[in-house]
């Protein structure tokens, strides 16, 4: 029997790690990212979403990407992952890699309902979680 996430009482059923990915989709250039906002949460963060069964993180974050900005990528180096709580109280693990669109038109799908292209420093004002911009700043460091 799986065990509860720590910190948490096992009576709340938090017995599993949700497993997602996504990518921080860098312009030809290199000096803008791609953000997405959610309506449903009123936030600004990076493609992302929960891996489907047999699927390898790598396809997971390619395919969010896709579907939520309509552009077809490429992953390039993989970024610090991030961890936190969902209101269910389980765990959500999102690993995260620099991409770079090959081809498509970034426009709002599915549940986005808007998308930017940003310079970094403009972009991480913009986020809305700090552990996002720690996922920037990794990008930053790496960019040419």
């Amino acid at each position: 029997m799986a065990k509860a996430a720590e910190g948490w009482p096992a009576r709340l059923g938090v017995t599993e790690v949700v497993r997602a990915a996504g990518g921080v989709v860098r312009d030809q250039c290199g000096g803008s990212v791609l953000l997405v906002h959610r309506p449903r949460y009123n936030d600004w963060t990076f493609p992302k979403g929960k891996a489907l069964e047999g699927e390898s993180d790598e396809e997971c974050a390619l395919r969010e990407v896709g579907e939520e900005t309509g552009l077809s990528c490429e992953l390039e180096f993989e970024l610090p992952t991030t961890e936190y709580r969902l209101r269910s109280g389980r765990l959500k693990r999102v690993r995260y890699w620099a991409m770079r669109p090959l081809g498509g038109e970034a426009e709002p799908r599915n549940e986005i309902d808007d998308v930017a292209w940003l310079p970094l420093g403009e972009a991480e004002r913009k986020l809305s979680y700090d552990r996002d911009r720690v996922v920037l700043e990794a990008l930053a460091a790496r960019a040419p």
